[in-house]
C-alpha cells in the first residue's frame, strides 16, 4: 500500500473520531438539560403538594376570600397541567401572583399570621420556591451550554444532521416579576 492510502485512511479515521466526539458531547449537553428539566419539576411537585394544605389552613381563618382560593387552586392544576418549557413558565407565573395574593391576606387576618402551620408551610413553601429558583438558574445554564455547542462551528453541522433542536430558557414572562421590588417606608 501506498503512503497516500494510508494518509487517506488516517484523515477519514480522524474525521470520524472527530465526528463521534462531537455528537458524544451534545448528547451528554443535551441530557444534562433533560436532567436539569427534571429538578424542576420535582421542585414544582413539591410546591404544588404544599398548596392544598396551605388552602386549608387559610379557609379557617378567610373563609370569606374564596375568590383568592380559588384562583390558586386554578393556578396551580394549570401549572400542573402544563406542558413545554414555555407553557409551564407562563403558568409558573400565574401561580405565583395567586400565591402573593394568598400571602397577602395573612395581612389582613392576624390570627391566620400568628397560625403556626400557617407561619410552618409559607416557611416551607419560601425554602421551595428559593430551590426553584436555584433549579431555574441552573436548567438555564445547561440550556445556554446546549445551545452555544449546537450552534458553535463545527458542531453546528453535526446537530444538524442528527437533529439537535434548540432548547427553550425557562423564562419570566410576567412583566411585574422584571420589576425591582419596592420598597416603601
Amino acid at each position: 500500500m501506498s503512503v497516500g492510502i494510508w494518509i487517506a485512511i488516517a484523515v477519514v479515521v480522524l474525521l470520524l473520531l472527530l465526528i463521534m466526539g462531537m455528537y458524544n458531547s451534545l448528547v451528554r449537553k443535551r441530557i444534562r438539560c433533560e436532567e436539569s428539566w427534571s429538578q424542576i419539576d420535582v421542585q414544582l411537585k413539591r410546591r404544588y403538594d404544599l398548596i392544598p394544605n396551605l388552602v386549608e389552613t387559610v379557609k379557617g381563618y378567610a373563609s370569606h376570600e374564596k375568590d383568592t382560593l380559588e384562583r390558586v387552586i386554578q393556578a396551580r392544576n394549570a401549572a400542573m397541567a402544563a406542558t413545554g418549557v414555555k407553557e409551564k413558565a407562563e403558568q409558573e407565573n400565574f401561580l405565583t401572583g395567586a400565591l402573593k395574593q394568598l400571602f397577602a391576606l395573612s395581612e389582613a387576618y392576624p390570627n391566620l399570621k400568628a397560625n403556626e402551620n400557617f407561619s410552618q408551610l409559607q416557611e416551607e413553601l419560601a425554602g421551595t420556591e428559593n430551590k426553584i429558583s436555584f433549579s431555574r438558574q441552573f436548567y438555564n445554564e445547561c440550556v445556554a451550554t446546549f445551545n452555544t455547542a449546537r450552534e458553535t462551528f463545527p458542531s453546528n453541522i453535526i446537530a444538524g444532521l442528527f437533529g439537535f433542536i434548540k432548547k427553550e430558557y425557562f423564562e419570566l414572562t410576567a412583566p411585574a416579576e422584571r420589576e425591582a421590588t419596592k420598597v416603601k417606608f
